[in-house]
């Protein structure tokens, strides 16, 4: 263990260094604007909502209550976070708006359109249900996005306005297996059988393109083995073989990876489109980057480094463990 801490601790300097190095050389905050986007299209799930689910759900939605929005908008917006989310600091990054939801009647689409629903699913519902699988949390899987999408441009036009605009294909298809291992108790060799159509689907969703996009990221998924939620659900004392190196759940990791995988190479839609950039944006490794800076930085300002210890995380009591299995009390 002590060696393991030892070579993140290199690590963790490096990448400091090289950001004050980078950072001091030009300013970061302009680098996004730089690409001159000026608009973007979003696909996806909770982690890019920034609405639509709520609309959905007249009954409202975890995310529609307290803690949700306490620390950016003061009130709850059905972010499912306490602040803002990826797609709210990229706009912000590219000096555009926030991006408005589909769903939000007479809103302004001038600089783009979000159209991910928070638990929404890369396969259609229809296709889950027959291996016996369902979305409690949304019907609006990527196929009904997709429809969304190809009417809005039908409708308003501006799919001959998209040569500066940045579309975002996700991250989605995390939800497929959330419920397949946390509501079905499906196992990972049964959950790989369906796992090509599920890559499918989200290449196909690549082709936005046909709508004149020109700049496409395609992110892939978490390592599932590292959240919290997977951990406590397949918490095991069997360690030698369930778990890593850093006391996260390898199996799963290994299937987030082997998910991931395909999503890196799209080298046939870049042959057919020569002047469109398609671009993998890497979650799973940015992910692990995070968790290891969250450690140093933690242990930098010198929070205690205990096991188990209770902390408070948007006003509840939980215990947060990062995959280096030790607490943080912030």
């Amino acid at each position: 263990m002590a060696k393991i801490k030892e070579d993140f601790q290199i690590i963790f300097f490096i990448s400091i260094s090289l950001f004050l190095v980078f950072s001091s050389s030009c300013d970061a905050h302009q680098f996004l604007r730089m690409c001159q986007f000026d608009s973007i299209y979003q696909l996806g799930d909770s982690l890019a909502d920034t609405g639509n689910r709520i609309i959905e759900n007249s009954l409202g939605t975890a995310c529609s209550k307290f803690p949700y929005g306490e620390t950016f908008f003061n009130h709850p917006t059905d972010r499912c976070s306490n602040g803002l989310l990826m797609i709210d600091y990229l706009a912000l990054e590219a000096g555009l708006p926030f991006l408005n939801t589909y769903l939000k009647n007479d809103s302004d689409f001038s600089n783009g359109v979000n159209f991910a629903v928070g638990g929404a699913t890369a396969l259609p519902t229809s296709i889950l249900a027959a291996i016996g699988l369902f979305s409690p949390s949304s019907n609006s899987s990527l196929d009904v996005q997709l429809d969304w999408m190809s009417s809005f441009f039908n409708t308003t036009g501006h799919a001959q306005m998209l040569k500066d605009a940045l579309f975002l294909v996700g991250e989605i298809g995390g939800n497929d297996f959330y419920n397949a291992f946390l509501r079905a108790n499906k196992t990972i060799e049964e959950a790989k059988t369906f796992l090509p159509d599920v890559i499918q689907v989200i290449s196909d969703a690549v082709r936005v393109i046909k709508y004149g996009a020109r700049r496409v990221v395609v992110p892939g998924n978490f390592p599932i083995g590292s959240l919290p939620v997977y951990r406590t659900a397949f918490k095991t004392n069997n360690s030698t073989s369930a778990y890593d190196e850093f006391n996260c759940l390898k199996d799963f990791n290994d299937f987030a990876e082997y998910f991931n995988e395909p999503a890196t190479c799209h080298n046939e839609l870049r042959n057919e489109n020569p002047d469109t950039v398609i671009v993998y944006a890497n979650y799973y490794n940015a992910f692990q980057w995070l968790s290891v800076m969250l450690f140093f930085w933690a242990s930098l300002f010198t929070c205690s480094l205990v096991i188990g210890e209770k902390i408070r995380i948007h006003r509840f009591d939980v215990t947060y463990q990062i995959c280096l299995g030790e607490s943080l009390t912030l």
